[in-house]
């Protein structure tokens, strides 16, 4: 079985470490590769790799840094089906919610070659007399990224295009779950010339990451993962005085009036929000919130629908929902279920029978009469779980939205333009939908999230990014 090798300064190098762990198809457990976990050693010497390569490529026109991202935008169109059958392979989520993810990083290289006028400053004449001022936008240095294992090619492509069109060079570490989708997106960047060391991969667990956060020469980190471990990211990496944008978890609400309890719009949206991806995405809707007489109708037409679904092979164009990442998530899951039903919550559709014999699977789950205190109604459960809240008002939906310490996403259905301006003015999440179930922003708008799902100042994707990205230079001159 292949051990995955490390990018170091445009050489793909074997690691030196004796320890390794396998990379599963989550389909039907078996071995894909085994990926391994790095040593610090490693990390430093692609850190290294990074910081020679920096002024070079600082140094490099801003526009051949744009014509690269052009070349990279095209070299992953033209294997993208490959890619996304790489991201089904280890990951799990269908081959068309891969297709999807990989369309929605392509988009980031498509902003990213926009860089010449994303960098540009200001200028004012005559701040003074004969003195004028200026300000300019400068790369920072080495940047990290560390990224999650539920989107193993779109979230890499959030961070490094733009880090590296800005004039940074970067070192990634994906996840250690899904490693191999970072590996081939490496091999193509290096394809559309970019010079060695201007980008580097590390594979690795917690001690490579914890490397990148200590390493002094790591000027910015962005991550994307669990709340616990967000927090920890950025105490650890501000504490070295770097610059961190750290995304986290989320306990995403969807509230349905009874004017839009029973279109096909709301019950396909809730249904691709909660179960799309198998429940696995920060930006999964995990708690209904039924409004008054909306709750009957639209659970009974939901409970239909969620019981119909296909769960299996990825792959197969017949399968409407994929397997969890892990036997681990699996039986996370299960107890979650299990701990809601022992606090009163009642088992509207049970997803833990009738699951395919091999593989990680879990049906969609839908409990309701689930209070806000219940672990399932506060907790990211990160699977294909939906709780189901009932409220009596928008205002009293809204009111159990902000109670929580997440703040990523809500979504409202309803055809009332006033109950829609009434809650994307009072909802307390950065991303908000209006008859949408999945309110990702484009790459042109950073990735909002509040409260507890977000620790920074800084956000991913769009002018935050390049903001985060690089540091303003503000030059006084005058001339006699």
């Amino acid at each position: 079985m292949s051990l995955l090798p490390n990018l170091i300064d445009g050489d793909w190098r074997p690691s030196g470490t004796e320890r390794s762990e396998p990379v599963y198809n989550p389909a039907d457990g078996t071995v894909l590769a085994r990926v391994p976990l790095s040593t610090p050693d490693e990390v430093d010497a692609a850190v290294g790799a990074a910081a020679e390569a920096f002024p070079s490529w600082r140094d490099t026109p801003v526009t051949d840094r744009a014509q690269l991202m052009f070349r990279y935008k095209n070299l992953l169109e033209e294997n993208s089906e490959e890619i996304a059958r790489l991201v089904s392979r280890e990951n799990g989520k269908l081959l068309v919610d891969a297709r999807g993810e990989l369309r929605r990083g392509i988009e980031v290289v498509d902003f990213a070659a926009g860089i010449p006028t994303l960098m540009m400053g200001e200028t004012v004449q005559g701040v003074a007399r004969n003195i004028d001022s200026h300000s300019v936008r400068v790369p920072l240095g080495v940047v990290a990224g560390i990224s999650p294992f539920n989107f193993p090619a779109m979230i890499p492509l959030w961070m490094f295009p733009i880090a590296i069109a800005a004039g940074n060079t970067f070192v990634l570490k994906p996840s250690e779950r899904t490693p191999m989708t970072a590996g081939r997106l490496a091999e193509l960047l290096l394809e559309a010339g970019l010079p060695a060391g201007a980008f580097n991969l590390v594979h690795g667990g917690h001690e490579a990451a914890g490397a990148l956060l200590d390493s002094p020469a790591v000027r910015a980190v962005s991550f994307v993962g669990s709340e616990p471990v967000a927090r920890q990211v950025y105490t650890r990496a501000a504490a070295a005085g770097k610059r961190v944008q750290a995304l986290a978890g989320a306990k995403n609400h969807l509230l349905v009036l009874p004017d839009a309890a029973d279109r096909d719009l709301t019950l396909d949206a809730v249904m691709g929000s909660a179960f799309g991806a198998a429940g696995q995405r920060c930006l999964a809707g995990s708690v209904a919130v039924p409004v008054g007489a909306a709750a009957d109708p639209f659970l009974e037409s939901l409970a239909r629908k969620a019981e119909a679904v296909t769960v299996g092979d990825p792959l197969e164009k017949s399968t409407e929902m994929g397997p969890v990442i892990r036997r681990e998530a699996r039986d996370r899951i299960g107890e979650y279920v299990e701990r809601a039903l022992g606090e009163g919550a009642e088992l509207l559709v049970d997803g833990r029978a009738g699951v395919p014999s091999r593989g990680y699977f879990v049906r969609p789950t839908i409990l309701d009469r689930v209070r806000p205190d219940m672990a399932v109604a506060r907790e990211e459960i990160f699977g294909p779980v939906l709780s189901v809240i009932r409220v009596g008002t928008v205002e009293e939906g809204v009111a159990l939205v902000n109670r929580s310490k997440y703040g990523n996403a809500a979504s409202i259905f309803t055809r009332s333009g006033h109950d829609a301006w009434f809650f994307r003015n009072r909802v307390e999440a950065g991303m908000v939908g209006i008859n949408i179930g999945v309110a990702a922003p484009m790459a042109f708008f950073p990735f909002a999230g509040w409260k507890g799902s977000f620790f920074g100042d800084l956000h991913a994707t769009g002018k935050d990014a390049v903001r985060f990205y690089t540091e303003t230079r503000v030059v006084i001159e005058r001339w006699e």
